[in-house]
């Protein structure tokens, strides 16, 4: 870092990790092997990157900070198997980092600032990871990996996706600088098809949005508050689909919620 002069930029989350043990260990949680392509989203220094370019067959790079990206392309633009793109990981699709075909797998110490971020956009967009290994902030990794009655937007949002697991967390003395908390590496199977129709999902996060904005109400009173709409046909609609009205958003499982978008009345999908 001296001898390239750079330091971490706090607005951008950076801490950059040093123990070479970490990222040996990351990669083979991730299963990379030959024939592998992999993204790596905010490769820093690249110590995760040479791990990578060791195992796989094809390694893209997506890095935001100039000088950082100036620096991988010395130390592996001559590698026929590494690909840099200087650029804003959450304005690519799949379809700008890969061939089409190409089935792809992410690995990734996530920037702080914008991880949750990243990893939405690369479960949300149409074309998708098959697996993704990424490290976050312990507090978040726990979030996505919660269960009932424990549920957030984002715990339901990305199980929705995906079946997340945390592998193993990381003390801050491994980063430069040390982050004030703790973090973890989650893996996460991606789901081969999604339950309901692909037409499905944005009623889905509709529902999801009204059912957590007053979280401490009862699941029945805060969707019928946020869609403005007669709570009696709300809680007529969770009871058909088997779920108390009275529950609380965080209790209910991907699996319900689910069930109640698929069964959502007109009123509710057009409100």
């Amino acid at each position: 870092m001296e001898e390239l002069g750079i330091r971490p930029n706090k607005g951008l989350g950076q801490h950059f990790l040093f123990e070479r043990g970490i990222v040996e260990r990351m990669v083979r949680q991730a299963g990379i092997g030959p024939g592998d392509s992999v993204l790596e989203v905010g490769p820093g220094l690249g110590i995760l990157t040479s791990e990578l370019l060791r195992k796989a067959e094809h390694v893209v790079a997506v890095e935001y900070d100039r000088g950082l990206a100036a620096h991988l392309e010395t130390a592996f633009g001559d590698l026929p198997t590494f690909e840099l793109i200087q650029g804003n990981a959450l304005h690519l699709t799949a379809d700008d980092l890969f061939a089409p075909g190409i089935e792809f797998d992410v690995v990734a110490n996530l920037p702080y600032s914008t991880g949750t971020a990243i990893l939405r956009h690369l479960l949300e967009q149409p074309r998708k990871p098959r697996r993704l290994t990424v490290m976050l902030q312990k507090e978040v990794a726990e979030r996505i990996t919660a269960q009932p009655p424990d549920m957030t937007i984002l715990s339901v949002a990305t199980q929705f996706f995906a079946e997340p697991k945390i592998a193993f967390t990381v003390a801050p003395t491994v980063f430069i600088p040390p982050p004030k908390v703790e973090s973890a590496v989650i893996h996460l199977d991606v789901r081969p098809a999604m339950p309901p129709p692909r037409g499905d999902q944005p009623p889905l996060f509709q529902i999801l949005n009204a059912g957590f904005r007053q979280k401490r109400k009862q699941v029945a009173n805060a969707i019928a508050d946020v869609l403005q709409l007669p709570k009696p046909e709300i809680a007529a609609w969770l009871q058909a689909c088997g779920v108390d009205p009275m529950r609380r958003a965080e209790t209910l499982s991907v699996a319900e919620w689910v069930t109640l978008t698929q069964a959502a009345p007109g009123s509710v999908r057009d409100a």
